[in-house]
């Protein structure tokens, strides 16, 4: 099972190692994966003001452009991490939403375990994914809300169980 970083040992939280420690044997199997595709990664980056020029250069395709519909946002990204950044003592809510395919156990039921400190407040609608086969994907929101954050960094964790597997995703409010 996965554990939260202590921040007495790990200063750098989960900026530290990411979404997690690799087990090659988990990571062959890991019971549920975030997908994302290329066209994903092209709206991030146009959200990310990259110009027509550089976005042609990254996809190696001259017909990729940035427009309205392309411009996506970093918390729109089907990325299994979940990071808020706000000003000094200023409260925040961001809204996340993520789709997941069940790669595991075609019968499963996986439930959320959120683990977070003090000044992190977060809830997952549905807080349980109810799965009937494999490759059956399922959408779900995490809604961070941050009390006025006075520290540099603090973190936490989403967990996904349905008993066999554990799918860890990062929490992470920042000052910036």
């Amino acid at each position: 099972m996965a554990s939260p970083m202590k921040g007495e040992i790990n200063t750098d939280l989960e900026f530290a190692y990411g979404s997690g420690q690799l087990d090659p044997v988990k990571a062959a199997n890991p019971g549920l994966v975030y997908d994302a595709n290329e066209t994903d990664y092209i709206n991030f980056l146009c959200g990310e003001g990259y110009s027509n020029k550089k976005l042609q250069l990254i996809t190696g395709d001259a017909n990729n452009s940035c427009s309205a519909d392309t411009n996506g946002t970093v918390w729109a990204l089907n990325y299994p991490s979940f990071a808020v950044s706000t000003k000094y003592k200023v409260s925040v809510t961001r809204n996340f939403t993520r789709t997941v395919t069940n790669v595991g156990t075609p019968a499963s039921i996986y439930k959320a375990n959120v683990t977070v400190p003090a000044g992190i407040s977060v809830e997952v609608k549905p807080s349980v994914l109810s799965f009937k086969s494999l490759g059956q994907k399922k959408t779900f929101s995490v809604i961070v809300m941050l009390s006025a954050l006075d520290t540099e960094i603090i973190s936490g964790s989403l967990v996904w169980s349905d008993g066999v597997y554990q799918v860890r995703s990062p929490i992470v409010a920042y000052l910036y």
